[in-house]
């Protein structure tokens, strides 16, 4: 029973994940672009916060570093 809620929790979280890439690629090209600005922050707040963790183990702020390393060496 637990199989459909995981598969949820993974879809949100690489949801956010692509979210997140894509912003960080928007406001790399327009720094002022403040739909790319509030995304960032937004997903942000979701990898620290206590639902994010609720649903992996996966540490927020580790996801967050890794992400921005990876589209800087884009």
């Amino acid at each position: 029973m637990s199989e459909p809620y995981e598969n949820l929790a993974a879809a949100i979280i690489l949801k956010a994940v692509k979210d997140y890439r894509d912003a960080l690629k928007k406001h790399g090209k327009r720094p002022k672009y403040q739909p790319a600005i509030e995304t960032i922050a937004e997903v942000e707040r979701f990898f620290r916060s206590e639902w994010y963790r609720e649903l992996t183990s996966v540490d927020g702020d580790m996801l967050i570093r890794k992400l921005k390393s990876e589209v800087e060496r884009e």
